[in-house]
This record gives structure tokens, sequence and C-alpha cells, in this order.
């Protein structure tokens, strides 16, 4: 690989729109959008159609349907998400490129985290800003200077941003994959590790819920009658807690116990919810055999019930992923990035295009840190850097310097 006069002209361009990469990012950070506060991803939505407009194409919404839920009853309810957005350039194009990001945030309406501030050392501290409205505005400026290349329209893209990534994507999931299956390569904008490093194999994840039902009794006049849903879900939390270090990489977090009732009652109802992760998919069948003997044995006269599902697969560093990431450490050798990776126990929408079949990269975000807390930053220099590597990596793909449709192949005869 080298880089021409082109290459150059588009990497200046970027350059010189370096402070509007940054302050877009940062005005979208006051708009709280955490995944359940439907008015402000609205808002968000709003403002990322005006934004996308900029692509040769118009952006369309993806309506999502409504996810299940288990309140702290034990009862199902559904929550509707906000459409996804999407933008889909060239489609007819030799080589198609799938974008991804989410527009929501772990940060609730009630957070009072809301604004960016500039810390000592010039990193910018605010919610969102490197997970992931900084690698929104990267990639979306990573496309409109694409544009400006000779070679473009030789490169078709799928964008979709989508708001419900925080609680698993169970809802965009569906429309992750169905994108997964056109593309040849996929891009994602998770923020790089504080270094520039890329996740490289990934665990699965899955979220579940036991709902465990006793029977409700007079804590003085009919103790014995009563059947305790609270100590029933104390034991499966401890039986779940148990399984872990039993298969390697596999971990259980047992991250809360909803129930409870009148001091003067035995409590009927209470519900354990938890989050596993594993390195591949054996580990989860074994996973979910444990769980389901957990389920079967509640004992007592009390009968549990369980939901949720595994959400994101396991995404190892397989030939066709190894295959993408050195391209892309060439490409960053010619920008003068040292690209690295390393694996991650985090999940992301990178293992759902996996999962369909797509080679992925999906750190290629802004450099930052302390993501999904309030000390969450970005370092501002990193926009830049970070929208030429995503640009120089087009351009490459569009060049056939990076060869889409072999890195593909080797995915599908794994």
């Amino acid at each position: 690989m080298r880089l021409n006069s082109e290459d150059r002209a588009v990497l200046d361009h970027i350059a010189r729109d370096g402070g509007q990469i940054v302050d877009r990012a940062v005005d979208w950070c006051a708009i709280n959008s955490g995944s359940r506060h439907l008015a402000g991803l609205e808002r968000q939505r709003q403002i990322l159609l005006d934004a996308a407009a900029r692509l040769p194409a118009a952006p369309i919404d993806v309506p999502l349907s409504p996810s299940r839920e288990v309140a702290a009853d034990g009862r199902e309810t559904e929550f509707q998400h906000p459409p996804s957005l999407a933008v889909v350039v060239r489609p007819e194009a030799p080589v198609q490129v799938v974008l991804t990001g989410h527009y929501d945030t772990v940060y609730p309406e009630t957070s009072p985290f809301k604004i960016v501030r500039t810390r000592p050392d010039g990193a910018l501290h605010g919610p969102g800003i490197a997970d992931m409205k900084g690698g929104i505005s990267v990639m979306l400026a990573a496309l409109e200077a694409f544009e400006r290349c000779p070679e473009a329209a030789n490169v078709g893209y799928r964008v979709l941003l989508s708001p419900d990534e925080e609680i698993g994507s169970i809802a965009s999931g569906p429309v992750l994959s169905d994108f997964a299956r056109r593309g040849h390569v996929g891009l994602t904008y998770e923020p790089a590790l504080a270094d520039g490093a890329l996740a490289s194999a990934r665990k699965g994840s899955g979220n579940f819920h036991i709902v465990i039902h006793g029977r409700a009794a007079h804590a003085g006049r009919d103790f014995a009658a009563g059947r305790n849903a609270v100590i029933g879900a104390a034991r499966v939390a401890e039986k779940l807690h148990g399984l872990n270090g039993r298969r390697d990489g596999v971990t259980i977090n047992v991250a809360r116990i909803d129930g409870g009732a009148p001091l003067n009652m035995v409590p009927d109802v209470a519900v354990v919810r938890f989050n596993v992760r594993f390195p591949e998919a054996e580990a989860a069948a074994w996973f979910e055999g444990e769980v389901a003997r957990i389920v079967g044995e509640i004992g007592d006269d009390l009968h549990a019930h369980l939901h949720g599902l595994i959400t994101r697969g396991a995404k190892p560093f397989n030939a066709a992923q190894q295959r993408l990431f050195g391209a892309v450490k060439d490409v960053g050798a010619l920008l003068g990035q040292d690209i690295a990776w390393k694996p991650s126990g985090g999940v992301c929408e990178g293992n759902n295009l996996f999962a369909s079949g797509l080679p992925n990269v999906d750190t290629l975000g802004v450099r930052g840190g302390d993501i999904h807390s309030e000390a969450e930053h970005a370092f501002p220099e990193s926009f830049v850097e970070r929208a030429q590597l995503s640009a120089l990596i087009l351009m490459k793909l569009a060049s056939g310097e990076i060869d889409a449709r072999a890195i593909r192949a080797a995915m599908e005869t794994h």
C-alpha cells in the first residue's frame, strides 16, 4: 500500500474539519439519550437524521419490534424502541461495507452527568463522548470525506445507527444480521483503547432473569403456609455464582435481585437478574444446560421460570479477522499510527455482525476510556486520527489494495 495524491487530499480535508468533528460530538453529548429515555433518544435521532443527510443517499428510519422485559413483580412487559437510522449508498457497487453504531448511552434520564468538560490533561470528559457519540461523528466524517475519492464508486455502504446497543441490541439485532449478510467487511465505532488498540477476540454475552413464585402468607399467623420466593432467589443466586470457575472463560455476574414484601408477609415473588460471558459456542451450551438444571431444582414448592437469551455470540479472532486486522494495521502505518489489538471481555454490535458471517473491526471510534462511568473521556486529537484511518480504509477498499471479497471468502471457509 502507498499514499497517493488523491488519498492525501481526502486526509487533508478531514484535518481541516477536525474542530467540527469534535464540536458536533460535544453538542450531541448534551442530549441525554439513555437507552430507556425515549424522548431523549428521539431528539438525538432527529439530529442524526440531519447530520447523515450530508451523505449521497437520504437517511431512512428502520422500525424495530418491541422487546420483552421482566418487571420487578415478575410480569412480562413490552418496551417499544425508537427506530434505527439507516443510509444505503451504492448497493450495486462491487465492494460492500457495513458501518454500524449506536445513539443510546448507558446514562439514565436522571443522571447528573450531562455536559462535556475539558480535563487538565486536555481530554474531553462527558456522557457518551467516547461511547459512542464521538464514534458516530468520526464515522460520518470519514464517509463524507471518502465521497471526495475518485474511486468512491467502487464501494457501496450501509450505515446503521441503533437505539438499543447498550441493552443488548435485542430489537436491532435482526436488522444488524440482515445488513451483515449484504456486506463484505464491517466497520463499527465503539471506542478504541486509550493507546488506540483495537479489540480482537470478544466473548459472547447473554442477559437472563429467573422469576421465582412462592406463596404469600402472614408472617405471624400462618408462617408455615408461606413459600418464600426471596429465599429461593438467594439460593438460585448462590448456585449461579457457584458456576464461576467451573468452565474456562465463563463468568456469571448475578447483578440484581428484585422482590420482597412487608415485614409481616412471606414474599411470593422474586426475580434474579444475571449476565453471562463465554469464549465459544460450546461454553455457551454448557452454561445453558447448567442454568436449566438450577431452574429445575428449585424445590420447596417454589416455581422458577427462565427468561432471557444469549444476545451476542462469541467473536473469535479467526483467519478472516486476522486478515482484516492486518490490512487495518497496514493502513495505520501509512498514517504513522501503530495499530495493535488485544482480546476483550466486552461485547458490541461487532459480535452480531460476526455471527451473521461478516468479518469486522469494531473499535474504530475515538481513543478514550472509563466508558460506562462518570469518568468517561476521549482524547480530542483522536477524532481526526480515527476519521483519517476509516477514510483511508475505505479508499484502499475502493482501490482493491484491501481485497474485501477475499476477506469475506476467508470467513466463509472458516
